[in-house]
């Protein structure tokens, strides 16, 4: 057998139904439709979530919890991510941003603990957790709340 001698298996490959297009197409009148009901009209058909009458799944299973609309996200500094920069910098958010620590500020920036920080920096952020606050000021630096 060559490259230009293959075929597809008998029935692996099947015409389109050209529905309503005239009697002898044997998908004329009612397009493969029937006669009446809910499908057989334009627009007809049930939802993806219907389920015959039976109380949907969706509403059967109990509600917990909510979302909170006026969440605060904050962008996540660590504490390690602050060594880049030079010996008695002040960093600010827009800072920051520039030199690739954070993508966004999003509502704000907290300074968390993790990490090692070795040298003495003013930081300027929304948010500092107590250990990063701690550790700042261990090192000699500042943190001031925006």
């Amino acid at each position: 057998m060559k490259l230009h001698e293959m075929k597809p298996v008998e029935g692996a490959r099947k015409d389109r139904k050209r529905v309503g297009r005239g009697m002898s197409s044997g998908n004329g009148k009612t397009a493969g439709r029937g006669h009446n009901g809910q499908n057989s009209r334009s627009g007809g058909g049930v939802g993806l979530t219907f389920e015959g009458g039976q109380l949907p799944l969706f509403r059967s299973i109990p509600k917990r919890g909510f979302t909170n609309i006026n969440r605060k996200e904050y962008a996540i500094v660590n504490l390690g991510d602050l060594n880049r920069f030079e010996d008695g910098a002040e960093i600010t958010p827009k800072m920051l941003k520039e030199n690739g620590v954070v993508k966004n500020e999003k509502s704000g920036i907290k300074v968390l603990g993790n990490g090692a920080l070795e040298k003495k920096l003013t930081i300027k952020a929304h948010k500092f957790s107590a250990s990063a606050a701690k550790a700042i000021e261990e090192q000699g630096g500042t943190c001031e709340v925006l």
